[in-house]
């Protein structure tokens, strides 16, 4: 992927000021990607030293993690918090802000639990519901401070013409509230050209990211983005872009060399659409990829009427990119982890000395396989274990019955700990 100027970070001041833990903490006996048996020591929100097993034998907490394959924590760069968990309400989604920051802080310890420690979430305002939902994720924000962390997108409707002549000083009140990016739905405004000019106008004031809604199926208006994405140091996002995928392969390998030269980054969205998308399909990753885009994979949807079983997990998400969308497993999580934190604007992650603690273990022996079956995790967020998530799958005890199968049983060794 071809270096670019770096992404601002999303939210720098996100209410993130408490002290951070200074005791130590020590992983043993992890599996790495490429094979090696690790401790890690973790102090404060750094990883402090990577040894062999065995060798970290300094005093403070222990965590016996034999059978687990340890990764950077993935990230959630597209997430719609304030309508999560609402696909099964009685009528239209209470807008209540009680009822919003609920959801909000409920759909986000969903997505940590799966792994995901640093969250973006878009959020509608303008209109008459004016900016009480960003209130309300800025209040689940910093009630998740120390879980996790978590960034609100400020979404307008509209932003040309009279008609949006109030949302655009709305956005601007958004990013003084502490939105941490600005975004939108120009397909949806009668000026999509004028929509993303007032977006990009109100980012550069503020030095603040952009991340567009757009199905990307006009190669014209996609070649009009990047031209005036191109001169902006922000970091500058679009998708899910499953639009690009019914466009024949040229025009569509065109407007991705257009998107790679502007330095515009693609959000897709493998495991479904989302709210202000109006068509399903995934965007062309391969294809993106080969044209030197950057391309990241969200979650989209949780479980609201866009996607009534959307899940929020980000090891999904790089399940289906490598077994629908064709790219080797560490293309597929790299996705959801190095590519989803750059979009963010978010520090490198490496399971090595110096990088922040933002860790994943997941039980098994090989990133395929954790990508298959990842069913028990344990996530680490600056340095501490802030979720656990168990799973014992035990089959019917027939080894006394005669002529019975002799089915294998998943058990409780006291070398692995558990599963």
């Amino acid at each position: 992927m071809p270096d670019s100027e770096p992404r601002q970070p999303d939210d720098p001041a996100a209410d993130t000021t408490d002290t951070p833990e200074t005791s130590a903490l020590t992983l043993c006996g992890a599996r790495l990607t490429d094979g090696r048996v690790v401790d890690v020591r973790v102090c404060g929100d750094r990883i402090e030293a990577v040894g062999t097993a065995g060798s970290l034998t300094a005093p403070g907490a222990r965590l016996d993690l034999r059978g687990h394959l340890l990764l950077p924590a993935p990230a959630e760069p597209h997430a719609h918090g304030d309508t999560a968990l609402t696909a099964d309400a009685a009528g239209p989604a209470s807008e209540r802000p009680e009822d919003i920051r609920r959801r909000a802080t409920e759909a986000a310890l969903l997505q940590l639990g799966h792994g995901a420690t640093a969250l973006r979430s878009h959020v509608r305002i303008g209109d008459l519901q004016g900016l009480a939902a960003l209130e309300a994720v800025l209040l689940a924000r910093r009630s998740l401070c120390g879980l996790a962390d978590l960034t609100p997108v400020a979404v307008p409707r509209l932003l040309t013409g009279v008609a949006g002549a109030d949302n655009l000083a709305m956005l601007r009140d958004a990013v003084k509230m502490g939105a941490g990016a600005v975004g939108g739905h120009p397909d949806l405004d009668p000026d999509p050209s004028g929509y993303v000019e007032a977006v990009l106008e109100v980012a550069a004031e503020h030095g603040c990211p952009v991340d567009l809604h757009t199905d990307g199926d006009d190669p014209a208006r996609l070649a009009r983005f990047a031209a005036l994405a191109g001169g902006m140091r922000q970091g500058v996002t679009i998708g899910p872009c499953a639009g690009l995928a019914r466009l024949p392969t040229g025009v569509a390998a065109r407007a991705a060399g257009q998107l790679a030269a502007a330095g515009v980054s693609v959000t897709c969205l493998p495991q479904g659409g989302c709210r202000g998308t109006e068509h399903r399909g995934a965007a062309p990753v391969r294809l993106l990829r080969e044209a030197g885009v950057r391309v990241a994979a969200g979650s989209g949807a949780l479980r609201d009427p866009a996607n009534p079983v959307g899940r929020g997990d980000p090891l999904e998400a790089a399940f289906l990119l490598a077994s629908q969308g064709g790219l080797r497993p560490e293309h597929a999580y790299a996705a959801v982890s190095v590519e989803a934190r750059y979009v963010m604007g978010l520090p490198e992650l490496r399971v090595e000395a110096g990088f922040p603690a933002e860790l994943l273990a997941v039980r098994g022996d090989g990133l395929a396989g954790a990508l298959s079956l990842a069913y028990s995790r344990i996530v680490v967020h600056r340095g501490r274990v802030v979720a656990r998530t168990s799973a014992v799958r035990e089959y019917h005890d027939s080894a006394t019955a005669p002529g019975g199968p002799g089915l294998p049983r998943q058990g409780r060794p006291e070398s692995t700990g558990g599963h």
